[in-house]
């Protein structure tokens, strides 16, 4: 029932991916005279089209976030998707509180994402209403923090980043120098499964749909029926209980053995060794601190080895916090850039997963399936190809935010148009992320049952990762000069005779066509 229309000392709005009971919003709440706000959009899943299984992460962990909000006893405005008069937009259900509770002020967490925070300024402005944003406390450091870092730099590398942050926190040091006498052990973490595949990976976390989230499935499936995604298997923690469970079973069952195959991949294994909880985190559901916390403490008490611990302490302290900052850095312009000029569409098999490329078309079929694929899936698969094809990186950007349950802008923006798709030019990247069949052949079983062969790059067997590979390095060739991370791979280029350099160059383009 909505609340009797009244003067009110301040309205704290609730973004979806600020469930955290102990955000800064909360500071200073008084239950008599605020009320906390929430709204369902559509747009909110439409601005990209978002699949089915990020749409039910979403709504299901707002309704469980806001019936414990309710259970507290604080005051709460909630709109749903499905309520009467819905104006389908965030922006436009805030509006209407304007007059519903004449607050003197809004109260809000940092948004995640650039659009939201100029949406809620011009909105406040709009009806003079003061508009307060707070810092994201769920963070080790705030934007401010990365711009010190930044300035003066021309390149701004996560590693130096990362020990930084390591020595400030005092995670995994040791007298002031890193545990183990290595700040990083990516040389033990790249190891593949072999010819005879993973053994013993312990059953995937899973937790059965509640009420709650069997309504939203339902609602999902009628609202949003046109949207790409299936629901066979929405097992994801959409409370913190269940999103602390997860963590919990990681720690004891998949984290001594995560470091080992982080970067291995393997037909039908979504999950492996990886962890169930990166919505949770990018939720607010669990906080970063408790999960390093808990990973330092396995490598303590000697259940997980530290090549396994800093690896995925690594992808939290390290990643998840340079990916931040770089977004709040460069925003909004980071996402005009496009480095490499690539112009090409995404191609539609993205959205069906309907190609004989067994890579692509494994992970594309998971991630649709699952709304999951893990770092490697996403940065050596999914970005390979469209990185080697030219595929224009917003495009790029709009596919992976619209897929992946986890996925909010600040922390896929940077990883996709930077890291992955070179457009940043070499802001975050030291060099692009290429390579030929090859690699995936090494890294995976994807290439045995495959038509196309990764040792050739050219004619009707040709692994098209491969021709993509050889044309990327003849396209962009005079850039990549300049680049010293990228002479071994050059001077197999020169290797080339003019007529085989010919071949590849026709090779890729009739390639590119048949995908258009």
């Amino acid at each position: 029932m909505p609340i009797q229309k009244k003067s009110i000392r301040r309205l704290v709005i609730i973004l979806g991916d600020q469930l955290d009971l102990e955000s800064s919003a909360f500071e200073g709440l008084d239950p008599k005279q605020d009320v906390l706000w929430m709204a369902e959009a559509s747009e909110e899943s439409t601005h990209v089209p978002s699949s089915k299984p990020r749409i039910v992460m979403f709504l299901s962990a707002m309704r469980h976030f806001a019936q414990e909000l309710s259970d507290r006893g604080y005051r709460l405005s909630y709109t749903r998707l499905d309520d009467a008069n819905h104006s389908g937009s965030l922006i436009g259900e805030l509006e209407k509180m304007v007059d519903q509770y004449q607050a003197k002020e809004w109260v809000v967490t940092h948004p995640g994402d650039f659009r939201t925070l100029q949406a809620l300024r011009a909105l406040a402005a709009k009806h003079s209403i003061a508009l307060t944003i707070k810092p994201d406390l769920h963070f080790f450091t705030a934007p401010e923090d990365f711009e010190i870092f930044a300035k003066g730099r021309k390149q701004l590398r996560m590693e130096y980043w990362y020990r930084e942050l390591r020595q400030k926190f005092n995670i995994l040091m040791e007298e002031g120098k890193p545990v183990g006498g290595e700040w990083n052990y990516d040389a033990e973490n790249r190891k593949s499964f072999g010819k005879g595949g993973p053994s013993s990976v312990p059953a995937p976390f899973v937790v059965s749909p509640d009420t709650v989230t069997a309504d939203v499935i339902a609602l999902v499936k009628e609202v949003f029926k046109d949207h790409v995604g299936e629901l066979d298997h929405f097992t994801w923690p959409v409370t913190r209980e269940d999103a602390l469970r997860a963590l919990d079973q990681f720690i004891q069952d998949r984290l001594p053995l995560f470091g080992d195959y982080e970067d291995a991949m393997w037909t039908n294994e979504p999950w492996l060794y990886h962890a169930h909880i990166s919505a949770a985190l990018n939720l607010k559901l669990i906080n970063p601190r408790e999960v390093i916390a808990a990973a330092q403490q396995a490598f303590e008490s000697g259940r997980a080895p530290i090549a396994a611990v800093e690896g995925f302490i690594r992808q939290i302290l390290g990643w998840r916090e340079y990916v931040r900052g770089m977004y709040w850095l460069k925003m909004p312009s980071y996402l005009g850039l496009n480095g490499l000029n690539a112009t090409h569409k995404l191609p539609a098999f993205y959205w069906t997963g309907k190609t004989e490329m067994v890579c692509l078309n494994q992970v594309i079929h998971q991630t649709l399936e699952y709304g999951y694929a893990h770092h490697i899936q996403r940065l050596m698969v999914l970005g390979l190809y469209t990185l080697m094809y030219g595929v224009h990186p917003v495009e790029v950007h709009e596919w992976f935010l619209s897929v992946f349950v986890d996925a909010v802008e600040w922390v896929e923006l940077p990883n996709t148009l930077g890291m992955s798709q070179y457009g940043d030019g070499g802001l975050m990247a030291s060099k692009p992320y290429i390579a030929s069949g090859k690699y995936i052949q090494r890294m995976s079983n994807y290439c045995k049952t495959c038509p196309f062969d990764p040792a050739i790059s050219t004619g009707p067997k040709a692994c098209p990762m491969t021709t993509l590979y050889w044309d990327f390095l003849i396209q962009h060739n005079d850039l990549l000069k300049k680049n010293p991370r990228m002479s071994m791979q050059l001077k197999n280029l020169d290797r080339l005779s003019e007529d085989k350099v010919e071949e590849i160059r026709q090779a890729a383009s009739l390639h590119r066509l048949s995908h258009q």
